[in-house]
C-alpha cells in the first residue's frame, strides 16, 4: 500500500517539472523559442488549450442550446454542422495560417497588403468593445460565485429586504410569477434604474468584482503567453469537469429527460426556414472568434512549421462539441425546474443573462446542496469567460508591442499589459452603476455584430484576390509542407465569402431594435450602438486613403498599386524560413535564432561570421516532432 504515495509523488513531480520547464524531461535541456526575440509557446499543447479556451466562451453555454430548441431542436443540428464545415472550420485555418507564416499579430501581418491595415486596426476596435464588457460578465459570476458561499443561497426565497409583493417562490406553482432568483438579479445584484441615461450609483460590490477580475487577468498575462500558457492547463480543462458533474447531476433528475427531448426533438420543417440557416451561420461564425484578432494572434507564437490545419479542425470540432454538451446540461436542469412548476419548458428556458443569473440558479436551489452546485456552475462561467478574455487582452497587448517592435517595448511587454488591464477596467467602471446592464447589452448587439462580417469579409477579399490566391497556397505550403487541401482552396475563395456574406444580409434583412425585457431602448442610444459598430469597419477605408496618399506614385493609380504591394518585410519572421521568393529580402531587425549546437559553441562561431557555412549547416537541419532543431556533424 505504501508504493502508491511514492508513484503518485513522483508522478506529481514530472508534471510540474515538465510544464515549468516548456515540457521537458527532467534531465533534458530546456527548449528554447524558435523566436527569440518575441517567443513561442512552450508547446503544441498549450496553443491548443488556449485556443480552446478561447473559442469555447460563455456563448456556448447561454446562447447555443437557445438557438437549438428555437430553431427545431435536433434539425437545427443540421445546418449548423453544414456551416461548421463550409465556413466555420475554413475560416479559422484562413486565420490562423496567416498569424502564423508571419509570426505578427492583427496590425502586423498586414504587411501582406498595407492598404487593408485598417482591417487590423478594426479588429483592436471590435476586441476592446468586448474585452470591456465580457469582463463585466465575468466579474457578476465572481460575485455570484462568492454569494453561493452560503447555507442558503440568498435567491431562494422571497422573504428578503428587496422583494416586492409579486415575487412567488419555486415551491409555489403559478403560471404568471416573478421568481425571487429573477428580483435578486435586477433589484439586488444590479438596482436596476428605469432607464439607459440613468446611471444612478455606482454597484460598489460589483466594481470590487470588476478589479478582482481585471487583476486575475493581469496576473495570468504577466509574462504574455509564456504565463497564460500554463494557466489555461486548468482554466480550458476544468469547465469539461464541472459540465461532466452538473450532467451526471442533471440527468438523475425527474423531468430531465422532458427537458433533453424539448432541446433535441427535430422539426423538420424548420430546415426551409432561411432564419435557421441564418442562425446557424451566425452562432458558427461568432462563437469560434473570427475576425475579432484574437486567433492570428495566438497563432503568430506558434512555431513557424506547426501543423495549424490540424489545430484548425480540432479546436474548431471541439468548440461545436462542447456547444452540443452544453444543452445537455443546460435542459436537464430546465425540465426539472419546469417539470416542478408544472409548466412547459419553454417558460423557464431562456438566454443570455437571463439564463445564467436567473432561470439556472433558480433551478439549482431545488437541489439538494444547492450552494455546492451554484459555486460549480459559476466556477465552470468565471472559467469560460477568462479563457476568452486572456486572448482579448493579448491581442491588444501584441498588436501594439507588435507596432512599435522596439527592444525596450518587448523586453517591458509587462508593462503594456498592465496599462491595457488598467484602461479596460477605468471603460468598464460605468457598466457597474444602475444603468450598466443596458449598455452591456447594447454593446453585446451592436458593437461586435455585423462588423465582424464585414472585417472577415474584406480579410478573404484581400488575401484571396488583391494578395493573390496562388501565393498564399505557395506560403502555406511552405510552411507546413503540403499546399491546403481543394477543398479548403474552394472555401478560401468562393464558398466562406458568400456565406459571409448571406450572414451580412441576413442580419441586415433580420435586425430588429434592441430590448431588454419590457424596456424599449431609446433612439439616441441606437444611434450610439450603430456608432459603435461603425467605428470598427470606419477604420478600413480612413486608413486606406491615408496609405494611398502617402504612397509613392505621380497618380493615384500609382499610388493605389503601390499601396496594395506587399511590403519588403512581409513573410517569414525568421531568416532562416525566408527560402524561395522570400530568400534576398527580409527585416532587418528581426534576430534570427540560433541553434542549439550553435549555443553550445557561443563564442566560437556566430552567424554573422559564418553565413557560408550556416547554410550548409541548415540545409541538413532535421526538425523534430516537437519543433526542436539538431544538426547532424557533417562527416568529414
Amino acid at each position: 500500500m505504501r508504493v502508491i504515495p511514492v508513484n503518485i509523488n513522483i508522478f506529481i513531480s514530472f508534471v510540474c517539472v515538465s510544464v515549468f520547464q516548456n515540457g521537458a524531461v527532467p534531465g533534458e535541456p530546456v527548449k528554447k523559442d524558435e523566436n527569440s526575440r518575441r517567443g513561442n509557446w512552450g508547446n503544441q499543447i498549450e496553443f491548443v488549450l488556449t485556443s480552446v479556451g478561447y473559442a469555447v466562451g460563455l456563448g456556448n453555454v447561454w446562447r447555443f442550446p437557445y438557438l437549438c430548441y428555437r430553431n427545431g431542436g435536433g434539425a437545427f443540428m443540421f445546418p449548423y454542422f453544414i456551416m461548421l464545415v463550409f465556413c466555420g472550420i475554413p475560416l479559422f485555418f484562413l486565420e490562423l495560417s496567416f498569424g502564423q507564416f508571419t509570426s505578427l499579430g492583427c496590425l502586423g501581418v498586414w504587411k501582406v497588403s498595407p492598404m487593408f491595415k485598417g482591417v487590423g486596426y478594426g479588429m483592436m476596435v471590435v476586441s476592446t468593445y468586448i474585452g470591456i464588457y465580457y469582463n463585466v460578465v465575468i466579474c457578476i459570476a465572481f460575485y455570484y460565485f462568492f454569494m453561493s458561499m452560503t447555507n442558503l443561497l440568498p435567491w431562494t426565497y422571497c422573504n428578503n429586504p428587496w422583494n416586492t409583493p409579486d415575487c412567488t417562490g419555486v415551491m409555489v406553482n403559478r403560471t404568471k410569477r416573478t421568481s425571487p432568483s429573477e428580483e435578486y438579479w435586477r433589484n439586488y445584484v444590479l438596482n436596476v434604474s428605469d432607464g439607459i441615461g440613468n446611471f444612478g450609483e455606482v454597484r460598489l460590490p460589483i466594481l470590487g468584482c470588476l478589479a478582482v477580475s481585471w487583476v486575475v487577468v493581469f496576473l495570468c498575462l504577466i509574462r504574455g503567453v509564456k504565463s497564460s500558457g500554463k494557466v489555461v492547463y486548468f482554466t480550458a480543462t476544468f469547465p469539461y469537469v464541472v459540465l461532466t458533474i452538473l450532467f451526471i447531476r442533471g440527468i438523475t433528475l425527474e423531468g430531465a429527460i422532458s427537458g433533453i427531448k424539448y432541446y433535441l426533438t427535430p422539426q423538420w420543417e424548420k430546415i426551409l426556414d432561411a432564419k435557421v440557416w441564418g442562425d446557424a451561420a451566425s452562432q458558427i461564425f461568432y462563437s469560434l472568434g473570427c475576425a475579432w484578432g484574437g486567433l492570428i494572434t495566438m497563432a503568430s507564437y506558434n512555431k513557424f512549421h506547426n501543423n495549424c490545419f490540424r489545430d484548425s479542425i480540432i479546436i474548431s470540432v471541439t468548440n461545436c462539441g462542447t456547444s452540443v454538451y452544453a444543452g445537455f446540461v443546460i435542459f436537464s436542469i430546465l425540465g426539472f425546474m419546469a417539470n416542478h412548476l408544472g409548466v412547459d419548458v419553454s417558460e423557464v428556458a431562456d438566454h443570455g443573462p437571463g439564463l445564467a443569473f436567473v432561470a439556472y440558479p433558480e433551478a439549482l436551489t431545488l437541489l439538494p446542496i444547492s450552494p455546492l452546485w451554484s459555486l460549480l456552475f459559476f466556477f465552470m462561467l468565471i472559467l469560460l469567460g477568462l479563457g476568452t478574455q486572456f486572448c482579448l487582452l493579448e491581442t491588444l497587448v501584441t498588436a501594439v508591442v507588435d507596432e512599435i517592435g522596439t527592444d525596450w517595448i518587448i523586453k517591458n511587454k509587462t508593462y503594456v499589459t498592465l496599462g491595457v488591464a488598467i484602461v479596460g477596467f477605468l471603460l468598464g467602471v460605468p457598466l457597474t452603476t444602475q444603468a450598466g446592464i443596458y449598455w452591456l447589452l447594447l454593446m453585446d448587439n451592436y458593437a461586435a455584430s455585423f462588423s465582424l462580417v464585414v472585417i472577415s469579409c474584406i480579410m478573404c477579399i484581400c488575401i484571396m484576390y488583391v494578395y493573390g490566391h496562388k501565393n498564399y497556397f505557395k506560403d502555406v505550403e511552405m510552411m507546413l509542407g503540403f499546399p491546403p487541401p481543394l477543398f479548403f482552396r474552394i472555401c478560401w475563395r468562393y464558398v466562406s465569402p458568400f456565406i459571409i456574406t448571406f450572414i451580412l444580409i441576413f442580419t441586415v434583412i433580420q435586425y430588429k431594435p434592441i430590448t431588454y425585457n419590457d424596456y424599449v431602448y431609446p433612439r439616441w442610444s441606437l444611434v450610439i450602438g450603430f456608432a459603435m459598430a461603425l467605428s470598427s469597419v470606419i477604420c478600413i477605408p480612413i486608413y486606406a486613403l491615408f496609405k494611398i496618399a502617402v504612397s509613392e506614385g505621380s497618380t493615384f493609380l500609382e499610388r493605389l498599386k503601390n499601396s496594395v504591394k506587399p511590403d519588403p518585410d512581409w513573410g517569414p519572421a525568421l531568416q532562416e524560413h525566408r527560402k524561395g521568393r522570400y530568400a534576398t529580402a527580409g527585416p532587418e531587425s528581426v534576430e534570427v535564432c540560433p541553434l542549439k549546437e550553435e549555443l553550445k559553441d557561443e563564442g566560437k562561431e556566430k552567424l554573422k561570421e559564418k553565413e557560408t557555412e550556416q547554410k550548409d549547416e541548415m540545409g541538413l537541419t532535421i526538425t523534430g516532432s516537437n519543433g526542436s532543431t539538431l544538426n547532424p556533424t557533417p562527416s568529414a
